[in-house]
């Protein structure tokens, strides 16, 4: 009997720490949750498919979909053209990030990028980043207070303002007005000539941007993975997210 496929596979990139002397590797519950409540397979990608070009390629060649997550862990500056030392890096995950979106560019494969997973999409295609959005004038704070319980820190902070016509527009529709958590120390200085500014926040700093002639790549600097079920928009971003890999998906059957 047949496997009746109705479920898109979801590459999930992971991120580099260590845990008790131990080199690990891990992604945070709330975005595999996320996947599997929008009716997507989580599938994890490790820093290990960098060892050689062909394995990289034959994980894509399986997967429908992308998922760049937040971290803890920045980009290192010298891949935005900045000098200087990064103190939180996962030099790992951003070579296996870069080349991935690559890969999902050529191909046309659904991306969806949360905070860091944002901040890479517009790196990958020549934007840069602000490294300390306290330092830059006219921006308010868009970092969580980490003495508060997880609920408070990922609570709502500020409304978005959505570019119309857009990927995110569409995919919000009628939706009311977006109020957003925020938990970033960096920022979008430049989003780069490929991509389309989708939302911004109201001291103006870009919230969300897509992938020009790119069937469906999209990024937000908020957490819409953090209980979607009780978000308002969060549901819509994750199932446009879905619904896009499994067009993929049956676009290959069709190959």
């Amino acid at each position: 009997m047949g496997i009746i496929f109705d479920k898109p596979l979801i590459g999930v990139v992971m991120c580099q720490k260590d845990l008790g002397g131990h080199a690990t590797q891990t992604v945070h519950n709330k975005y595999i949750d996320a996947l599997v409540q929008a009716g997507g397979v989580p599938l994890a990608l490790p820093h290990s498919l960098l060892a050689a070009p062909h394995l990289s390629e034959n994980a894509m060649a399986v997967l429908d979909g992308l998922l760049l997550t937040g971290s803890p862990s920045n980009i290192e500056p010298w891949q935005y053209g900045e000098a200087g030392e990064e103190p939180h890096a996962d030099p790992g995950r951003d070579r296996l990030a870069f080349q991935l979106i690559t890969w999902a560019t050529s191909h046309k494969m659904p991306m969806f990028g949360i905070c860091r997973g944002m901040q890479e999409l517009v790196v990958a295609n020549g934007g840069a980043l602000w490294r300390d959005l306290t330092e830059q004038p006219g921006l308010q704070g868009h970092h969580e207070d980490e003495t508060q319980p997880l609920d408070r820190q990922y609570a709502p902070a500020h409304p978005v303002v959505i570019e119309p016509d857009g990927l995110l527009a569409t995919l919000l529709g009628s939706h009311p007005p977006l109020q957003v958590n925020s938990l970033h120390h960096q920022g979008i200085r430049e989003p780069g000539p490929q991509l389309r500014v989708e939302a911004r926040a109201p001291d103006g700093l870009i919230e969300a941007v897509s992938l020009r002639h790119h069937p469906f790549a999209l990024a937000v600097q908020w957490h819409p993975e953090w209980q979607p079920e009780q978000t308002a928009g969060s549901q819509a971003l994750f199932s446009g997210f879905i619904q896009a890999a499994l067009h993929y998906h049956r676009g290959k059957e069709d190959e």
